[in-house]
């Protein structure tokens, strides 16, 4: 027979945070139990978790839509910047996520070099977008245009 247990973390093979799953008697007793890891399944219990979860979903919709208004600025967003360039349109050096952070900070938008999705260094001249990741379903993309320095 399976008891029910609410998981305070996510476990392995098992659920994830929130969850309510039923489990042998003694491996919620001997595992999950004393490690913290869930609580046992009382009506008390199941209410605190529905509580927490919609506490949750609506912090999670305002951040959301936090990052769509923001999206909507940022996608028209331009950034010029300057480089030593050689033959061939080759940049002697790169354009690094700091570099463009700085460029979006002197525009008054507060984005970390974390949040830039810059796989790599931008090596040459031109237009280049670069994806800004501000939500984990919202992304935004901005214009870098690399010139030659005169």
């Amino acid at each position: 027979m399976n008891i029910q247990v609410i998981l305070r973390e996510d476990v392995a093979h098992v659920g994830s945070l929130g969850d309510l799953v039923s489990v042998k008697p003694g491996f919620a007793r001997n595992f999950l139990l004393p490690r913290g890891l869930a609580v046992v399944a009382s009506d008390r219990q199941k209410n605190r978790v529905e509580h927490e979860k919609k506490v949750l979903e609506s912090r999670v919709a305002k951040l959301k839509k936090g990052a769509d208004e923001l999206k909507g600025r940022l996608d028209a967003v331009t950034l010029s910047i300057a480089k030593s360039a050689g033959e061939n349109e080759k940049l002697f050096g790169s354009v690094t996520a700091m570099e463009v952070e700085a460029l979006l900070k002197e525009k008054g938008f507060d984005i970390s070099r974390k949040q830039l999705v810059l796989g790599d260094h931008i090596k040459s001249l031109g237009t280049h977008e670069v994806p800004v990741k501000l939500h984990r379903d919202v992304t935004a993309t901005i214009k870098v245009v690399v010139t030659a320095k005169a």
